[in-house]
């Protein structure tokens, strides 16, 4: 479904080179639903864009065999100069969905009122995360992708809504969760990883994956 060939990836900070990933291969296949726990400053956001396309791998190739979701928090498709419903409606359109549909979602997702005709610039964290989430699920995509997990809102009725969504969606589909939390992962994932030195270790549980990744701090 979403393959990783021999796939390596470093950064140079300007003192030392910071290796994400060395020489890694592995699957994510169909229903599995996999948490990969990572300290902070290891490179998750990489990882995750590397498998949304939003990056290249330094070496190896990395093999995309289904619909791959656009990270969730992942801004860089909107313009804050332009209202929710120019954005939603323009990201409908590049993945050819109807705009009136994927806007009346969102709208009833985002339940955001006057402010989805505003320009982004003028949302708060908060009604961005929102739209975000709504977006994301308005798609059907194979693989759904999540940096650090699910954007928390203070709204009930919000939180009762996407929940709805998100378990009818995920019955269906597979997902990534990168994240440094462990409760985060418990919730949707049956299958984790954990992400050190370079290379990603796979167990059947998550409290197996919680024992080394204790035990690397």
């Amino acid at each position: 479904m979403l393959e990783f060939e021999n796939v390596s990836k470093s950064f140079w900070t300007g003192t030392q080179r910071k290796v994400i990933l060395d020489d890694a291969s592995f699957t994510v296949n169909r229903g599995m639903n996999l948490g990969i726990l990572a300290k902070n400053g290891t490179g998750k956001t990489t990882v995750i864009n590397m498998m949304a396309g939003l990056e290249k791998p330094d070496e190896g190739r990395i093999h995309r065999n289904c619909s791959v979701s656009f990270p969730l928090g992942f801004m860089g498709g909107l313009d804050t100069k332009q209202s929710g419903t120019e954005n939603v409606r323009y990201i409908a359109s590049l993945y050819s969905l109807s705009p009136d549909e994927v806007e009346a979602f969102c709208r009833w997702l985002c339940d955001i009122g006057e402010y989805f005709d505003l320009p982004l610039g003028t949302y708060s964290q908060g009604m961005r995360s929102r739209l975000s989430l709504s977006l994301m699920l308005a798609m059907n995509f194979d693989l759904y992708l999540i940096d650090e997990g699910m954007p928390s809102t203070t709204d009930v009725g919000f939180n009762r809504r996407a929940g709805g969504v998100m378990r009818e969606r995920f019955e269906t589909s597979t997902l990534v969760i990168v994240s440094h939390q462990v409760d985060i992962l418990s919730k949707f994932c049956n299958v984790a990883a954990v992400m050190l030195d370079g290379k990603l270790f796979f167990f059947d549980t998550l409290e197996e994956a919680k024992e080394l990744y204790d035990y690397s701090d």
